[in-house]
């Protein structure tokens, strides 16, 4: 084999083995998540996180800038392809790392998504951020958390139909997680519920992920319903698509920022509940 030819079957391996580019929320979804958060804490914590709500917000995106950087390294971390581990509730994944890693191994898990684990790892930064009283950190971890705990609301970071390229729908997670948002958000009633302690960070997120999932379905057929009688994603498209799916993407949004809340809460709960300066 020549040397070229070589390289070529290196570059083919290496983009058979990559993650796929899974669905993911757009910015303006991840920000207005990240603000609405803010509104669900405890009067404790309120000022501080009052005082950092832009601040967190604008910063909840940065590991969409991580993706375009290296997206085979970040693109593990922001979903999970549940369907890959046989049918609901996808018991033959274990929820504790080292337990999956042990019955799946490591490569397979990172192909499927690691978004579950990747929560409960940035929880544990935040409590640490917490317990250092490091406030510059609780700031960006708060944020940083909140995108991957927004992720799990998204029900197109939790299959390997992502983006609709095994239903001939390609484009649905960017229709749904951004198009609709970017269109229709000035229009959206986001009221999330107070913040409530999370016992287990980790088997949380995996319970979110599953809530997620049962959405899928949905949103696919609402895209093919609205797609009847159009050749193209017009604006009567989008009207027909935030008419019947529009009800979903409110709802996980809604759920979304209560439960970034909950697991700012947890954090600073889990470090001792330190006293927060006023900003």
């Amino acid at each position: 084999m020549t040397r070229a030819a070589t390289r070529l079957v290196a570059a083919l391996a290496a983009l058979l083995l990559a993650p796929q580019l899974a669905g993911a929320w757009g910015a303006g979804a991840q920000r207005l998540i990240a603000n609405k958060a803010v509104d669900t804490l405890p009067s404790d914590m309120q000022q501080f996180y009052e005082g950092a709500r832009h601040q967190i917000a604008q910063q909840s995106t940065e590991p969409l800038e991580w993706l375009k950087k290296n997206a085979t390294l970040e693109q593990r971390h922001r979903c999970i392809f549940l369907d890959r581990y046989g049918r609901f509730p996808f018991d033959a994944l274990p929820r504790d790392y080292n337990l999956a890693v042990k019955k799946i191994g490591k490569r397979t898990l990172e192909l499927n998504g690691l978004l579950p684990w990747q929560i409960g790892v940035y929880s544990e930064k935040l409590t640490n951020a917490f317990k250092a009283r490091n406030w510059e950190e609780v700031k960006y971890y708060s944020a940083i958390l909140s995108h991957y705990v927004a992720q799990a609301h998204d029900p197109f970071a939790t299959t390997e139909n992502f983006d609709g390229h095994m239903t001939n729908q390609v484009g649905i997670d960017q229709r749904f997680s951004t198009s609709l948002v970017d269109r229709f958000s000035l229009f959206f009633f986001v009221h999330p519920n107070d913040a409530a302690f999370i016992q287990d960070p980790t088997d949380h997120a995996f319970e979110r992920c599953l809530s997620s999932h049962a959405w899928v379905y949905h949103v696919l057929l609402a895209d093919r319903r609205s797609r009847r009688g159009l050749t193209d994603y017009t604006d009567e498209y989008y009207d027909r698509l935030y008419s019947q799916a529009g009800a979903i993407l409110l709802r996980g949004i809604s759920d979304a920022a209560s439960d970034v809340g909950s697991y700012w809460m947890t954090a600073w709960v889990n470090a001792g509940r330190p006293k927060l300066p006023p900003r």
